[in-house]
Order: structure tokens, then C-alpha cells, then sequence
């Protein structure tokens, strides 16, 4: 199963790379607003909230992305089935057995998180056990063991982090820009008026952005290693069919963590037109589902 995981370590750099800009980024710009209102503070508070977040993205990012979705950590006596599939795809794989989790929710969905594949987790939703019979359950299964062994679990949630700081700090540079206004100073006023603005505007978009730039390419590795994980492409493109035709909502879903599952919780309320679907975190399904059934195995 070696072959099959070829862009672990890639995966592996690109969240250290994610880690590493995150912090160049909020040290730059409390070192900018630090120069604007002249406080050596706002640039002291930058680099202890980016070392902080840094180190949370990495420890703590799989928990704050299970406590969104409200996952309940069971045991194997819970879901004996559930379990002797997860074990025989692992051997399979040669991973460790992750914790599994199940989301009190109807749609069907799925996702993997945790740090490595040492603390990795996997959680389904409860209508995904019940409306999925068994060989396409194995297929979704798979491409969640897939992300695990691929090591893209890791930067696809340290994302949720990184993203919803990015977010936080939008708002708090409009937020200084306004209280700073009342300066002598107009001139950097007028300066850090613009920079929180133009902030707020970008960094909502900056976000979506990075969430795409690490989903869409998973998705589609994640099937193809799935399919070869079980020898059965059509379980998995079997299973999407039925994903894709859901249209249950979910009540714990969150744009921080959508591009985590195996399809958007926002499925149902998602558009047709192009140009929304050219900002949706995961790639029109369709697309996968042709991929699948054009292997070979």
C-alpha cells in the first residue's frame, strides 16, 4: 500500500508551509499596525497569538473540529460491524486503527482529522451507516482511511484554525480602525482605515481560497486510493451516487469545517451555477464519480 500514499510527504510540507506563512503573516501585519498607532504591544500581542494558534492548529485542531460537529467517540462493542470493517481496511492499508465517531446526524457524510496517523479519527454520520449497505460503506471508509495515509488530515484541518483566525483578525483590524480615528495623527489614520477595510474584504475571500487550494486535489486522491485500498471502485462511486442524491441538511454544518467531509454538508443548499460552484470547497461530484468508474484495477 505504499505506492498508493505518494503524496504523503508533500501533504506533510505543504502544512508545515501553512503553519509557517500563518505565522510570517501575523507577525507582519501586528508589526505594521505596531509602526501605525506606534505601540510596541499590538506587535508583541502579533507573535504570542501566532505561536499560540500555531501550536493549537497542530495539537488541538482535530477536537475543535469533532466538538463542531458534535461526534461521539464510541467503542467496538457500540458498532461491532462498524469497527471489523475500519480494522480490515487498516490492515489492509497498514495503519493503526483510528478512534471512530459517530455524527447524530440523517445526511450522509463522513470525515477523517487528527495529526497523524497515530491520532487520527474518523467520524461518519448516522445516516451514513443506515442507508448505505455494506460494500458502499466499506468505499467511503476507504477514502477515509485514504486521507490518513495520504497525511492530508492534518493540513485539511489545521486549515479550520488558520482559517477562522484569519477571519477573527479581519474583523479586529476594522474594529482598531475605528477606535484609532480620533488621532492627531490623519494621516495614518486614513492608513489604517484603509488596511482594516481592505482586510475585512480579503480575508473572508483569503480563507475560502485556502480551503480550496488543499480540498479539491484531495478529493479526488483520496477516491482513487479508496478504490484501490478495497479492489472495488464502484463500491465508493456507488456510495457517492447516494450522497450526492441526499438532500437531508445538517444542523451541526459549519463553512470552517465543510471542506473536511467527503462532500459538503451544505449540499442541499448548494447552487448549480458555475460561478458558485467554482468557490465550493469540493469538486462537482460528478467529476468523481466519472474518475471512478474510468479505473482500472
Amino acid at each position: 500500500m505504499a505506492s498508493i500514499y505518494t503524496q504523503a510527504d508533500s501533504n506533510t510540507r505543504k502544512t508545515w508551509f501553512l503553519i509557517t506563512g500563518f505565522l510570517v503573516f501575523v507577525i507582519a501585519i501586528g508589526w505594521l499596525f505596531s509602526q501605525i498607532l506606534q505601540s510596541d504591544a499590538i506587535l508583541y500581542a502579533a507573535v504570542f497569538l501566532s505561536i499560540a494558534m500555531s501550536i493549537s492548529s497542530y495539537w488541538f485542531s482535530d477536537k475543535i473540529v469533532l466538538s463542531m460537529a458534535q461526534a461521539r467517540l464510541i467503542e467496538k462493542s457500540d458498532n461491532p460491524e462498524l469497527y471489523r470493517i475500519v480494522e480490515n481496511l487498516c490492515i489492509t492499508a497498514g495503519l493503526p486503527v483510528p478512534k471512530i465517531y459517530i455524527i447524530n446526524e440523517a445526511q450522509l457524510n463522513a470525515f477523517a482529522t487528527g495529526r497523524d496517523k497515530n491520532h487520527a479519527v474518523v467520524a461518519v454520520t448516522q445516516g451514513l451507516l443506515q442507508r448505505l449497505n455494506k460494500t458502499e460503506l466499506e468505499g467511503v471508509l476507504a477514502h477515509e482511511l485514504s486521507h490518513i495515509g495520504n497525511k492530508d488530515m492534518l493540513v485539511s484541518t489545521v486549515v479550520v484554525v488558520l482559517a477562522g483566525i484569519v477571519s477573527l483578525l479581519a474583523n479586529f483590524f476594522l474594529r482598531i480602525s475605528f477606535l484609532g480615528r480620533d488621532s492627531d495623527d490623519n494621516r495614518g489614520n486614513a492608513v489604517l482605515m484603509i488596511l482594516g477595510l481592505f482586510a475585512a474584504i480579503l480575508a473572508p475571500i483569503a480563507a475560502t481560497l485556502i480551503q480550496l487550494a488543499v480540498s479539491r486535489k484531495r478529493e479526488f486522491l483520496a477516491d482513487a486510493s479508496g478504490a484501490l485500498l478495497t479492489r472495488y471502485p464502484e463500491g465508493l462511486a456507488s456510495a457517492l451516487e447516494k450522497i450526492d442524491a441526499d438532500v437531508t441538511p445538517m444542523k451541526v454544518a459549519n463553512t470552517a469545517s465543510a471542506h473536511l467531509y467527503i462532500d459538503s454538508p451544505f449540499n442541499a443548499k448548494q447552487s448549480k451555477n458555475w460561478f458558485i460552484n467554482l468557490f465550493s470547497t469540493h469538486p462537482p461530484i460528478e467529476d468523481r464519480i466519472r474518475a471512478l468508474k474510468d479505473m482500472e484495477i
